[in-house]
This record gives C-alpha cells, structure tokens and sequence, in this order.
C-alpha cells in the first residue's frame, strides 16, 4: 500500500509517496489501557505488567485505504475501533537512542486498528486482528517537522457524527521516542515500516452501516466505513 507524503495536515504539499512496509501494534502502551486490567495483570496469563513493548503485527492483507469499507465477519455483530498515531520511518533504525529517535521518523499517519472484540491481550488473536481490511491507514503521511510534538496531540473517534472517545497521546507509558528506542533494541525496523503508539482504553464499537472518523490533531481525519461481508443479510429492525 503506498500513502502521500505531504508537508502538513493544512497546506498538504505533496512530497511524493512512500510504500508502507511493516504496520507493528502495541498493546498496554496507553495508561488507562493498562490501568483497566486491574489485578488480572498479576495473575495468569500474565504474571506482571509489561516490562517491555507487547507489539503484534497488521500485516500487508489488513492495510486499506482512507475511506474504505470494513466489512464485517459472519457471526460478529460489532468491531472495535481503535484509534493510533503511527510512526512511519525513514531509514533503517536499529539500537536507537530516545534522544535520536525521531531522526529516523519520516512523519506520522494515523490509523484504525480494527478487530473482533476480545478480551485478552495475551497473544492477541490473529483472528481478531488481522482480518482483509481491519487496519485502515491515512489520509496521508505528515511529515515529522510539521508536528509539533507528537506526545501531546489530542485523539477523537466520531461514529456517524457523534464523538464516541477522546484522548491524547499524553496518556502513553512510554513516549514516541521511547517507544521507538525500546522497539529498535530488540529488532530492527526498515524504511516504511509504520509502528502504532497504542490504543486508548475503552475503544468503542462500531456496527454495520456505521461511518468512523478518527482524528489526530496535527495528523488530519482518518475516515472509513462499516458493512457487513458479502452475503450476510442485514437483519430487520
């Protein structure tokens, strides 16, 4: 999947575009995500908190276009919504300090994690997460000195109007910056590959026939709607 690259969210120069690689997830990175497991992060599966960044994959098959339809799987009656900064990068980043790390950042896009309700964060499901189209991406990716500071934007998901979550990028456990250094101590992460900074708690749902907007400020508004799969019937009110 390619996106344009473009000077800001406002003046939208064009700067080309890039052919996104990789799009990582990570779980529990904002507070109010980790704080709604209470105990249960204690006891099995988990044992303690996260010492280190849980990522999970959206791979190429998930990927969909500013405006595309999320169809919805047979026997589901809702998705999650879940709204993330992703992180595009540059250059290949490996061993990356907190205080180099947005040196390696070409600019951020914004992105909705779709998936299956569930509720464990213990291997996530791949099921769940990774269906045809469950990671729209968009509208485009804006370059990195164009925000002013990628920690402090403000987060809203609209459904058919009506603004259903707000947060702010604030609220994470670790920093953009962070996040990055502690990703790229363990692993390496290429030109076009994308790293979401996490999903605030209480995602909401959305169901069939919905429209969801989710906006980043700085970062634009990330639209597309909700149907139900090829050959389920929609059930009468």
């Amino acid at each position: 999947m390619r996106l344009a690259h473009v000077a800001g969210s406002i003046e939208r120069t064009l700067r080309g575009e890039l052919e996104l690689g990789t799009v990582y997830g990570t779980l529990l990175n904002f507070r109010g995500a980790l704080t709604a497991l209470g105990e249960a992060v204690h006891a099995p599966p988990y044992g303690a908190p996260p010492r280190a960044p849980v990522l999970y994959i959206k791979p190429a098959n998930t990927h969909a276009s500013h405006g595309a339809t999320v169809c919805m799987p047979a026997g589901v009656e809702s998705l999650r919504i879940g709204a993330a900064l992703g992180i595009v990068f540059a250059r290949r980043a490996t061993r990356v300090s907190p205080s180099d790390a947005l040196d390696y950042v070409l600019g951020y896009t914004i992105a909705s994690d779709v998936s299956v309700p569930h509720d464990s964060y213990y291997r996530p499901a791949v099921r769940s997460t990774c269906r045809d189209g469950f990671c729209p991406l968009g509208p485009a990716i804006v370059s990195r000195n164009a925000v002013s500071d990628p920690n402090h934007l403000p987060i809203a998901v609209r459904i058919n109007g009506q603004t259903e979550q707000t947060d702010k990028t604030s609220q994470t456990v670790r920093s953009v910056e962070q996040l990055i250094a502690d990703v790229t101590e363990f692993m390496t992460l290429d030109a076009g590959d994308v790293l979401l900074l996490g999903v605030p708690a209480d995602a909401p749902h959305a169901h069939a026939g919905d429209h969801v907007e989710i906006e980043i400020g700085e970062i634009g508004i990330l639209s597309h709607s909700v149907a139900l799969a090829e050959g389920r019937a929609q059930e009468a009110p």
